[in-house]
C-alpha cells in the first residue's frame, strides 16, 4: 500500500475502517481452512465448488481437526450458488467432487454430509432452475461419529450411468459400497467388506483409484485392504462385485499419486515408508 493510500485510510471514520476490516476478515474465514476448490471445464462452461462457513459444531475430527463445512458453494461461469446446511448437519469432507452422474450434460456435486446424531452419508447436489439444491442422498450410517470416504465415481456396473463407490467406516471394518442414483435416493447396489481408504486423523482422502483395462472393459477400483498393506483390484464380474486381484505392500498406503503410473491401465501409490507401488489391470486374476 502506498503512503497516500495509508493517509486516505487513516482519514476514514473509525466505524467505516472497522467495517472494512470485518469484511476482509469474513472473506478470509469463509472458506474451509484445509479445503480445496474442485474445478471442471464441461461443455464449454467452467464449474468450481468448495465448502465454506467453517464450524466446530460436530467435533468428530476424523480429518485431523474439529472444523467442518457448514455450506457448499458453486460457481458456474460468473454466477454463484450456495447451500447452507441446518445446524444438525455438516460437510465432513475437504473438497467436493464435480461430475456428470447421469450423463445429461449438467454436472452434479458429490459430497460427504454428516448428521450430528446419525453419522455420515453421501449427498448429491445440483442446479434446479436458479438454485443449488440437494438431489439425492444415501441413508446416514446411523450413529454419531461414524464416517465414510468416497473411493471413486464411474460406471462400474455398465448401466450407462455413473455409480458412487465409497468405504463406510474405513477405520472399523470398512465396507466398500456401490451406490446408484435412483430418484431422490442413492441406493446401495453392492457391498464388500475388508477395505480402508483413509488413515484416521489424516487430511489425505485420496487412497484409491479407478482404472480400465481397455475401452470396452468396465472400470475397476484399486483400493487398500483394512490395514492398508494390500492393494485390491475390485470389479463387477459374473453378477457380483469382488476382488479380482491383489498386491501385498511393504508398508501401508499413504496416498494415490495421479499421473505417476507408467501405463493408462495402472495406478501408482505412495507408501508410508516413502516407497512407491503400482498396480495394473494385468495383475488381475480370476481367483
Amino acid at each position: 500500500m502506498t503512503v497516500t493510500a495509508c493517509l486516505k485510510l487513516l482519514m476514514l471514520p473509525a466505524v467505516l475502517i472497522g467495517a472494512l476490516a470485518m469484511k476482509d476478515s469474513v472473506a478470509a474465514q469463509d472458506r474451509l481452512p484445509d479445503g480445496d476448490v474442485a474445478k471442471l471445464h464441461h461443455n464449454g462452461t467452467t464449474y468450481a465448488a468448495w465448502y465454506g462457513t467453517p464450524t466446530d459444531r460436530y467435533g468428530h475430527a476424523i480429518l485431523g481437526d474439529g472444523i467442518e463445512g457448514g455450506s457448499l458453494h458453486l460457481k458456474v461461469g460468473g454466477k454463484d450458488y450456495t447451500v447452507t446446511l441446518p445446524h444438525a448437519q455438516v460437510f465432513e469432507d475437504r473438497t467436493p467432487r464435480i461430475v456428470d452422474l447421469n450423463g445429461d450434460g449438467q454436472p452434479e456435486i458429490v459430497t460427504i454430509r454428516a448428521f450430528l446424531s446419525a453419522g455420515a452419508s453421501v449427498a448429491v447436489f445440483g442446479l434446479q432452475g436458479d438454485q443449488l439444491v440437494e438431489l439425492a442422498s444415501s441413508r446416514p450410517i446411523g450413529r454419531t461419529n461414524r464416517w465414510l470416504n468416497i473411493a471413486g465415481i464411474a460406471d462400474y456396473l455398465g448401466t450407462g450411468q455413473k455409480q458412487i463407490a465409497f468405504v463406510e467406516t474405513p477405520h472399523i471394518g470398512g465396507t466398500l459400497q456401490i451406490a446408484r442414483w435412483q430418484g431422490n435416493k442413492l441406493e446401495l447396489a453392492h457391498a464388500l467388506r475388508g477395505f480402508s481408504n483413509h488413515k484416521i486423523g489424516a487430511r489425505e482422502q485420496n487412497l484409491s483409484a479407478t482404472v480400465k483395462a481397455d475401452a470396452q472393459a468396465l472400470p475397476f477400483i484399486i483400493l487398500p485392504s483394512n490395514n492398508r498393506r494390500v492393494l485390491h483390484m475390485v470389479g463387477y464380474k459374473d453378477g457380483e462385485f469382488r476382488s479380482l486381484g491383489q498386491k501385498a505392500l511393504t508398508a501401508p498406503v499413504a496416498r494415490h499419486i495421479p499421473g505417476a503410473q507408467t501405463k493408462a491401465d495402472c495406478a501408482a501409490f505412495e507408501l508410508e515408508n516413502g516407497e512407491r507401488a503400482q498396480v495394473c489391470t494385468s495383475d488381475i486374476n480370476a481367483g
